[in-house]
């Protein structure tokens, strides 16, 4: 009787690890890039978004974006001046420290920088954030909008949501087919920590909160190997997975 494939033992010492090969490409790739590009920019990034930092790459097409182990990326820069791939690369490595990447770019910081400093697209808040503002739904007919823009302007809020809004502890109810409160309800207040509900109803009422800011720490120019730095500090906003690689 042939013996069953189910049974195959397979050795850990033939299977290639992944996270490996992903370490040793982000390596090269750095390297590779110091000697492409005139400029380096360490950043982080606040309230993470994929769908904004889609955009920087593809208006950023002339660059190329890294994310990934911030050991990995210090390694690949020099920790020590006899170990840097170009002169004062090492000095970028006391900036990687959080939730951080690497940019470079043909572009120079009087380009760079305006560009970050204006791109600050509002997103929906995720829970766990801190909010930026306070949020109240006013008493009477709930409208659309939560009565952030004035009622002329809006529309009353589909009587289907109200079981959604009861559920989510808003004291609604129905009458004559319009959502109705007899109180005020306080959805939030700036500077707490937002729960899921909190996060679920903001933007059920289009209450966007959420920043997404990429914030320039330091930079290095090529030709002259001078760091400059922007910004001190730990990184904030959104974590990222270190054994991710993000190209751009």
């Amino acid at each position: 009787m042939p013996k069953s494939k189910r049974a195959k033992i397979v050795h850990t010492s033939k299977v290639e690890k992944k996270g490996k090969e992903l370490t040793l490409r982000l390596y090269a790739n750095i390297q590779e890039c110091v000697a492409k590009y005139a400029y380096l920019y360490v950043f982080s990034v606040e309230n993470m978004r994929n769908t904004y930092l889609k955009d920087v790459r593809t208006q950023l097409s002339d660059s190329r974006l890294f994310f990934g182990k911030t050991k990995v990326m210090a390694v690949a820069l020099g920790l020590t001046p006899s170990t840097e791939p170009a002169p004062n690369t090492s000095l970028l490595t006391s900036h990687l420290v959080g939730n951080v990447g690497l940019l470079f770019t043909p572009q120079p910081p009087t380009s760079i920088l305006p560009y970050f400093s204006d791109y600050r697209p509002l997103d929906y808040a995720r829970a766990g954030t801190t909010s930026t503002r306070s949020f109240t739904l006013p008493a009477g007919t709930l409208f659309s909008r939560g009565g952030d823009i004035p009622a002329e302007e809006d529309v009353p809020l589909a009587h289907s949501i109200e079981p959604t809004l009861r559920k989510l502890g808003v004291p609604t109810r129905l009458v004559k087919g319009r959502v109705e409160m007899e109180n005020e309800y306080q959805v939030c207040t700036e500077g707490e920590v937002l729960g899921s509900g909190q996060t679920t109803l903001l933007k059920m009422f289009g209450v966007a909160t959420a920043e997404f800011g990429v914030n320039m720490r330091a930079y290095w120019t090529a030709e002259s190997g001078e760091v400059v730095t922007v910004e001190e500090g730990g990184g904030g906003g959104m974590e990222i997975d270190e054994d991710e690689e993000v190209e751009a």
